[in-house]
């Protein structure tokens, strides 16, 4: 367990490859994620890339004004479909296009990408949609 931001950070910046596992893998209270965001801003993308991470913080993140942190939650399996749908809007074309390689993307997120103005982003979308095989 993260027992605060500092923690965090401390384990991220290591050298001792075990200790980055745990900035990776470990959980942490969502007072203790909003404190690395608030007052470690350079940590904001490792923040969601942390495999526990709770649907609430990447909302936050998703809105986070460096395009970097955006893409990193949008590689986030875990994602709900209303988030998707925020990250499919992005104004940047490279957080569209990660959604669009999301393995957990939904096929209505995918159908929106398929008209988007980066045809990288459509023809990776198009492609989804034709190798996958979708419930919903």
């Amino acid at each position: 367990m993260i027992d605060s931001a500092a923690d965090f950070v401390r384990l991220r910046t290591s050298e001792i490859p075990g200790e980055q596992y745990r900035a990776a893998h470990d959980a942490a209270a969502v007072t203790v994620w909003r404190a690395v965001i608030e007052k470690y801003p350079d940590m904001r993308e490792w923040v969601a890339c942390n495999k526990t991470v709770p649907v609430e913080v990447l909302e936050e993140l998703s809105r986070d004004p460096d395009s970097r942190v955006r893409v990193a939650v949008a590689m986030k399996r875990k994602l709900p479909e209303a988030l998707q749908l925020v990250l499919a809007g992005d104004p940047d074309e490279g957080v569209r296009h990660r959604i669009a390689c999301n393995k957990k993307v939904t096929k209505h997120v995918l159908q929106m990408l398929t008209d988007d103005d980066q045809s990288f982003v459509r023809e990776t979308a198009v492609r989804r949609l034709e190798e996958e095989d979708f419930v919903a």
